[in-house]
């Protein structure tokens, strides 16, 4: 049995690359050869193609982090494709084993879906209560990601209900497993997403004005705590130190005033505590820390290393769309010099980097564009090797350069009309010909070089 006991909530991107590193060094705190390890399939389990997701996560974190998972009774979809969810509710007997399984095992895993249809079947059950105890004086890590992680805070976010169909914004009674810690808070992950473009889609695709409506509604001891994507929030429960991890940052909010944690924040559960209930002062006029206004992440023009890794210098990977157009740019630039080698590994790292990005449950970043990107440079590299990737200068040198030599040595015995009659046959043929201070410069055109090849 594991001798520590983690909480982490992820922003989005539990099974992207980018959160390989930070799955890597939490199993390692286990200390454990083979942790039993399972995965909570509620959150998804109402979607046609659950058993996929399901294979897929355990796929990802054998090949990915090494670690080999299992699916949690009771939490997959129903056998019988027939019927519709919800799923059918096990026995006390079932719900018993269902509880001492979570409690038991050393990692426990939930992640995209839901939020309300995972809160329907946790609520008041043997998940609510195996995780509760896993918090508050179990082992083991338990992560919870994305709509999972919108179950942990004391109010949770119907994100499908106001999103997707056009419900009215409002919150529901979550597993409050925060509220232990004095932190009386709405969790909202993908706080800081962008996919909408023009249209707000940050705050988990509430935008700015429905969270504002909706925090009125909060009560006043409660504050927003908002994870960006592809960012962990650690907390060890048992030195009650809190680390960010990550892409992006965790925002504190309350009525509009925020309060941004950069990934690599450290600080210890009191400060955090206290930070949530200054932002609470801060709202009723008393005394606060200073508060930044916004909702805080990642600034979108320094999106870290422009070699691939992370933000935080943790070496994860970016997300696939500057994935993309880091390729293109460096695609750009062999073409530039004409370096086969440096264009072909372009090509097959972003090959690599799609599938690795095809892993992720949670959100599309993008592969169906990455793909018709990678088509289009395997086009251009074709072209590129039809047209030829070397100097055609330097074929062409050993005919064009005797030419101009004797229409120097006719010029210079007064012969002009010989000397244009060869720049005339020159042109025609495709190259482009200057006479400059420095001399004659020659140029092959489209032309000459395709005729050349």
């Amino acid at each position: 049995m594991a001798t520590v006991r983690v909480l982490a909530i992820i922003g989005s991107g539990e099974t992207s690359p980018t959160m390989v590193t930070a799955h890597r060094e939490l199993i390692a705190r286990l200390g454990l050869t083979s942790p039993q390890a399972i995965v909570l399939a509620t959150p998804y389990a109402f979607q046609e193609n659950a058993a996929d997701v399901s294979a897929r996560t355990q796929r990802y974190f054998a090949d990915s982090v090494g670690l080999q998972a299992r699916v949690a009774a009771g939490t997959s979809p129903n056998a019988d494709p027939a019927m519709a969810p919800p799923l059918i509710p096990p026995d006390e007997e079932d719900e018993a084993r269902q509880a001492a399984s979570i409690r038991a095992a050393d990692w426990v895993f939930a992640g995209p879906g839901s939020p309300s249809y995972a809160l329907a079947h946790w609520q008041a059950g043997p998940v609510a209560a195996g995780l509760r105890d896993r918090v508050l004086a179990g082992d083991g890590l338990t992560v919870l990601a994305s709509a999972a992680a919108a179950t942990a805070g004391r109010f949770t976010l119907p994100v499908y209900e106001i999103y997707k169909a056009g419900g009215a914004p409002r919150w529901l009674d979550g597993l409050d497993l925060l509220g232990p810690f004095g932190l009386t808070v709405a969790l909202i992950p993908h706080y800081d997403n962008a996919e909408g473009g023009r249209y707000d889609t940050r705050h988990c695709y509430l935008g700015e004005r429905r969270l504002t409506v909706m925090e009125r509604s909060l009560p006043a001891d409660a504050a927003v705590l908002g994870v960006d994507e592809h960012t962990a929030v650690l907390i060890d429960l048992r030195t009650s130190d809190v680390e960010i991890r990550g892409r992006g940052g965790v925002t504190v909010r309350r009525s509009g005033h925020s309060v941004v944690l950069p990934a690599g924040t450290r600080l210890p559960m009191a400060e955090l505590r206290e930070l949530v209930q200054g932002i609470r002062r801060a709202a009723g006029g008393g005394d606060a820390p200073e508060v930044t206004e916004g909702t805080g992440g990642r600034d979108p023009a320094d999106p870290g290393g422009g070699d691939g890794t992370a933000g935080d210098g943790d070496g994860e990977m970016l997300p696939l769309p500057e994935i993309m157009a880091a390729a293109e740019q460096r695609f750009e630039a062999a073409a530039g010099t004409r370096d086969a080698d440096a264009m072909v590994g372009v090509i097959l790292e972003l090959e690599t980097a799609i599938g690795q990005w095809e892993a992720d449950m949670d959100e599309d970043q993008g592969t169906e564009q990455a793909r018709a990107l990678l088509r289009g440079l395997v086009g251009r590299l074709g072209r590129a090797a039809q047209d030829g990737l070397t100097d055609p200068r330097e074929r062409l040198r050993p005919a064009v350069e005797p030419l101009l030599e004797l229409r120097a040595a006719l010029r210079g015995a007064g012969n002009f009309a010989a000397a244009d009659a060869i720049r005339e046959a020159l042109t025609g043929a495709g190259f482009d010909v200057s006479d400059t201070p420095e001399g004659t410069r020659w140029q092959p055109t489209a032309t000459a070089r395709s005729a050349d090849a």
